[in-house]
C-alpha cells in the first residue's frame, strides 16, 4: 500500500477491484474492473469522506494507516447510501463509535434501515458549511444524481469537488489522475458509464449543473468515487456531462437487431446501405452478440436509433426484448427513431419496438418496416428507401420523397 496525496492533506484512501465484471446485476459490464474511492482529510478535525465496498474495508483501512490512526477520524461524510460506497461504515463506526456521519436527510434514512439508526446523524442540505480548521466543507444536495439522497461535498479553499457518482468512471488502475491515464479509454469509460446508470436522470443533470454554475464555485479538482480523479482536463467531465444531459448527438444512426435466419439481418444491411447512400454512417449491431452496456453508449452518443427484431409468439425476439426494455428505462433524449424486422404468418415485434420508441419520445419518421419470411429483392430495395428517408430526416430534419 502505498499512500497517496490528492492536496496536500488530503489522501485517497480508496480500493481498486480488478475483478469485477457486471455492475448493477449483469446490465452493465465492467471489463476494466472499477475503484471505489474513499477521501481522508487531515485537519484539526479529521474527516473521512466516503467508504469502500465491504470486501476491500481492510484495503481502506491500510492505506489510513499509512496517513493516520484511523480511530483519530472525527467526522464521516457519507454522499451517498449505495454499498458501493457505504458498505465500509459499520466497520468505520465499530473502530469510531462517536463519530458524527453527515448526509441529507434521505441518507439517514437509507443508512438508518441498513445499517444502524443509532449512530450520531447530521443532516445537511445546500448551502450548510463545517469547519475543520483551516478548510471549509460545503455541502451541495443532488437528488437523483443518482439516488435520492446523493450529494455533493465541495472543500472551499482547495477548490475540490468530491461529487460522488457524479464524473466517475469503471476503470481499474493503479494511476489516480487524469493526465496518467489513456484519454480515449477515459472518456469511453466515462460516456459508457453515464449512459448505463445516469442516462435516465438527464434533465435532473442539466438542472443540477446550471445549479453548481451558478453557485460559481471554483473548482480545481473533481474527486468522484469510480475511477481516476480529474486534476488537469477539468472542464471536459463538465462540458461532457452538459452535452449529455441535454441529448446532444453525433450524427450517425444506431441498427440494434436480433435475427433468427438471416431475414431481419438482410434488412439491416439495406438499411444501413440506404443510409450510406445518403451519407450518414450506421453502426450495426447484432444482438445479443454485442456487448448490451456498450451499445446503450453508441446510442446515447447518435441521433439515429433503427431497432429490428424477428417475430416470435406475435411479441420481440426475448434477447433483444431486454435492449429494447433498456431504451424504454433509460430513455434517451433527442432520438430520431424507426423499427423493422421479419415475420412468418403473424407479425407483432414491429410494431410494438416501434410504440417503444413513440413512447420514449422519439421522432419516428414512419411505421415500420414489416416483411414476410425471406425479404424479396424488392423489398430489399425498399429497406434501401427506408434507409435513405431515415437518413435525410437525420440530415435535414425531415424526410424527403424518394
Amino acid at each position: 500500500m502505498n499512500k497517496i496525496e490528492i492536496m496536500k492533506g488530503i489522501y485517497w484512501v480508496g480500493a481498486i477491484d480488478r475483478a469485477v465484471r457486471h455492475f448493477h446485476g449483469h446490465a452493465y459490464t465492467t471489463p476494466r474492473g472499477t475503484t471505489y474511492n474513499a477521501y481522508l482529510i487531515k485537519g484539526e478535525k479529521n474527516v473521512l469522506v466516503d467508504t469502500v465496498y465491504p470486501p476491500f474495508i481492510d484495503d481502506m483501512f491500510d492505506r489510513i494507516k499509512e496517513v493516520m490512526d484511523p480511530s483519530k477520524i472525527d467526522y464521516v461524510v457519507a454522499n451517498h447510501v449505495e454499498m458501493d460506497h457505504s458498505g465500509g461504515l459499520p466497520a468505520v463506526m465499530e473502530r469510531i463509535p462517536k463519530a458524527k456521519i453527515f448526509c441529507t436527510a434521505k441518507g439517514k434514512e437509507g443508512f438508518s434501515k441498513y445499517y444502524s439508526d443509532k449512530w450520531d446523524y447530521r443532516v445537511v442540505k445546500t448551502g450548510d458549511e463545517i469547519s475543520i480548521g483551516g478548510r471549509t466543507l460545503k455541502f451541495i444536495e443532488a437528488p437523483m444524481i443518482h439516488w435520492p439522497d446523493s450529494m455533493f461535498t465541495y472543500i472551499k479553499e482547495d477548490g475540490l469537488l468530491m461529487p460522488n457518482d457524479a464524473f466517475g468512471q469503471h476503470l481499474a488502475t493503479d494511476e489516480r489522475f487524469d493526465d496518467e491515464v489513456d484519454q480515449d479509454v477515459l472518456r469511453y469509460e466515462m460516456s459508457k458509464y453515464y449512459a448505463n446508470i445516469l442516462l435516465p436522470l438527464s434533465r435532473i443533470i442539466a438542472k443540477k449543473l446550471d445549479e453548481v454554475k451558478a453557485l460559481g464555485l471554483p473548482i480545481k479538482m473533481i474527486a468522484p468515487s469510480h475511477g481516476i480523479i480529474w486534476r488537469k482536463n477539468i472542464s471536459l467531465p463538465i462540458e461532457e456531462y452538459t452535452k449529455w444531459s441535454r441529448g446532444d448527438a453525433a450524427g450517425k444512426a444506431v441498427i440494434v437487431y436480433e435475427t433468427m435466419y438471416r431475414s431481419t439481418e438482410m434488412m439491416a444491411e439495406a438499411i444501413a446501405d440506404g443510409l450510406e447512400k445518403e451519407g450518414v454512417e450506421s453502426i450495426v449491431y447484432n444482438f445479443p452478440e454485442s456487448d448490451h452496456s456498450h451499445i446503450i453508449k453508441d446510442v446515447m452518443e447518435n441521433r439515429g436509433l433503427i431497432v429490428g427484431s424477428s417475430t416470435m409468439h406475435n411479441d420481440i425476439l426475448p434477447s433483444i426484448a431486454s435492449f429494447v426494455h433498456e431504451v424504454k428505462v433509460l430513455k434517451p433524449i433527442k432520438k430520431i427513431g424507426a423499427s423493422f424486422g421479419s415475420r412468418g404468418w403473424a407479425g407483432g415485434a414491429v410494431k410494438k419496438i416501434e410504440d417503444i420508441l413513440r413512447g420514449i419520445g422519439a421522432d419516428v419518421i414512419e411505421s415500420g418496416l414489416d416483411f414476410q419470411y425471406k425479404p424479396s429483392e424488392p423489398e430489399l430495395r425498399k429497406c434501401v428507401e427506408f434507409g435513405r428517408r431515415f437518413a435525410l430526416k437525420m440530415r435535414d430534419g425531415q424526410p424527403a420523397a424518394l
